[in-house]
């Protein structure tokens, strides 16, 4: 069984960081709130489950009454009817053996907790119609300030970007770069701190302008015109005014027209204090730095864009998680990143309301390569990590040198590695990076995204079974599911203690990282994220990627171009990375359709037809050159 840390070995974080400023515990039975501190670890979905061996099993039961129905509010009502009997059950035992609390008994056999509270998001904002007012006068005063723009220089933006050598952050530079209605892209970066890996001594400083220019090599903006256009400058988004040495602010204020807050902590597995501090204080320091340039006498500023996450709406296992509002989870949290990047939109909901800031927020879901080749920079987190798992277990399956002892010892390993935790139903919100720092951009340019949630997810997600699929098609290994109740508590602790044994610990912890991030993603009754404001207030197009077409990509990405992760220097990603969106290019022109619709053999034959694989270059020329990001 998985084991939660006791209440005593889970120190309370301090106050300004502590839970009850943000949300606060009210009573089922009467409706008023329980003045009582609690933990940041009783707002996860872990900390609610998995204590009894009924409830696991209860949960796997219902998990194959999903499989073999299809319908996942008959699996909500027979846990409900389960619950309800254990209940009665319990009462009537408690009669039967004298026990004074039927409650007790029924947490001891049956793993049945009464919750008598329940959590809500604390409110301290206008009244309704005020709200609505207020809402009118920002999107009213961000186009009389976009517009005093286009008359001065003919909409030229100039903006600073926080998070610029992120994932995200390096998608938004480059299509910047290419839109020729902004100016400027000043992005906050702080100096690397170089340290030799045997000593711990630091060895070298990279400034932002090399950071800055190492970047810019990385994503081929190196001609003098694209390169004009950034400017880095050194700062922190953990430090007040970002950081920004009081020399660059003055000309900052009088010149920005827009912040773009992209950086946050994007560790599932962080603890609290770490995730709030990148997510809520990193966001509080933004929020104040473009309230600063708001008010600030002569100051061109339009607006702030927050960038959060689609799943600030937490677990939600039956209504549509909506645009519009933002409500405490009855069913929790996933993990510290969730719950933090719903504090940090609060907090940018209040500085709108209350002070009157100019803000759009955008919540992008789980962020993969972009759509046309899977493209990512060389990320390796989240989706690409089981992806490269699997790769290099298929690598090892294939090897045929050495002895017989050890290449059995490696297949066994391998196949052991070859289990993801995933409901077949489970649908997994997947959004290719073209498509969000598209959206980020499109917002800088309508006022109407002002006081508006805007999701950045897609209506066609995909399925642990669609997962497994692609994989064994594309990869050419067969990946088992498990049902990720089973496996968190039985499996994944029996295959990591075996592994542990035979010295393999980097691929147990490996394993355990993977079971903490997907397992409560691909659970049966993910949550659904509403999307329209996408189209209606971005104006982004209506149709929306291929989910299964993005996911093939990033496969075939991760093989070709990172070897699985395996390939780890920057502009060597960055080398191959340029091949491969020529190649993607001329796929798309000579089969008419994206690469990610073209079959795995007909794909494999066109890529093997004009790439050296082992030197990563090309057979012979391009046929013709790849378009521009806009076309």
């Amino acid at each position: 069984m998985q084991k939660l840390p006791m209440a005593h070995s889970t120190p309370s974080p301090p106050p300004e960081m502590a839970p009850s400023r943000y949300i606060e515990k009210v009573s089922l039975a009467t409706g008023e709130i329980v003045e009582q501190d609690f933990e940041p670890r009783r707002l996860l979905v872990h900390s609610h489950r998995d204590y009894h061996l009924v409830d696991v099993y209860a949960r796997f039961m219902m998990s194959r009454v999903v499989k073999a129905t299809g319908d996942e509010e008959t699996a909500r009502r027979k846990m409900k009817e389960m619950r309800r009997l254990g209940h009665r059950t319990a009462r009537v035992l408690s009669r039967m053996i004298g026990q004074r609390d039927p409650k007790r008994l029924a947490r001891a056999l049956f793993g049945l907790k009464n919750r008598e509270y329940y959590f809500r998001y604390k409110r301290h904002y206008l009244e309704p119609d005020a709200i609505e007012a207020r809402v009118a006068e920002l999107k009213d005063e961000a186009r009389e300030r976009l517009e005093a723009t286009r008359e001065e220089s003919g909409l030229k933006l100039r903006v600073l970007l926080t998070g610029g050598t992120g994932f995200v952050g390096k998608e938004v530079l480059w299509q910047a770069a290419h839109d020729p209605e902004i100016a400027e892209v000043i992005v906050v970066i702080r100096p690397k701190v170089i340290r030799d890996r045997k000593t711990n001594e630091v060895t070298k400083t990279l400034s932002p302008e090399v950071r800055g220019r190492d970047l810019l090599e990385e994503l081929w903006l190196t001609d003098h015109e694209a390169a004009e256009k950034f400017r880095f400058v050194a700062g922190d988004v953990e430090e007040p005014n970002l950081g920004i040495p009081e020399g660059d602010l003055a000309g900052l204020r009088n010149n920005l027209t827009h912040v773009i807050h992209c950086a946050a902590s994007v560790a599932f597995d962080d603890p609290y204090e770490k995730s709030f501090s990148s997510n809520v204080n990193g966001t509080l320091n933004a929020l104040r730095f473009s309230l600063g340039l708001q008010s600030h006498p002569g100051s061109p500023f339009v607006a702030h864009i927050g960038i959060e996450t689609s799943y600030i709406h937490g677990r939600q296992t039956k209504n549509v998680a909506l645009e519009d509002e933002i409500v405490f989870p009855r069913n929790f949290y996933n993990n510290y990143y969730e719950l933090t990047k719903a504090m940090a939109s609060i907090e940018t909901e209040r500085f709108m309301l209350e002070k009157g800031l100019r803000v759009a927020q955008l919540c992008p879901a789980i962020v993969i390569g972009e759509s046309r080749g899977g493209n990512n920079r060389g990320d390796t987190k989240v989706v690409n990590a089981p992806v490269n798992v699997f790769g290099r277990a298929r690598q090892a399956l294939s090897k045929t040198g050495g002895r017989w002892r050890d290449r059995s010892t490696a297949a066994a390993i391998a196949r052991m590695a070859c289990v993801f935790p995933g409901d077949p139903s489970a649908e997994i919100n997947l959004i290719p990076v073209d498509r969000v720092a598209a959206g980020i951009l499109a917002s800088l340019k309508k006022p109407n995204a002002i006081a508006e949630r805007v999701h950045l997810a897609s209506d066609n997600r995909i399925t642990s079974q669609q997962i497994q699929t692609t994989v064994a098609e594309e990869l050419d290994i067969d990946v088992k599911l498990a049902e990720p109740t089973l496996h968190r508590n039985v499996t994944l602790p029996l295959l990591t203690k075996v592994l542990n044994r035979l010295g393999q610990g980097r691929t147990a912890n490996a394993l355990e990282k993977l079971g903490s991030i997907f397992g409560g993603y691909s659970e049966w009754g993910q949550p659904i994220h509403e999307v329209g404001k996408d189209v209606e207030v971005l104006g982004l197009s209506s149709e929306r990627p291929n989910a299964v077409h993005a996911f093939r990509m990033l496969c075939r990405h991760n093989k070709w171009v990172q070897n699985f992760g395996q390939v780890k220097d920057a502009r060597e990603i960055s080398r191959r990375e340029k091949i491969w969106r020529e190649i993607m290019f001329e796929i798309e022109e000579k089969h008419g359709q994206s690469a990610g619709a073209l079959p795995v053999l007909e794909f494999r034959s066109h890529v093997e037809e004009v790439l050296d694989s082992d030197a990563f270059v090309r057979r012979s020329p391009p046929e013709s050159t790849a378009p521009s990001p806009s076309s």
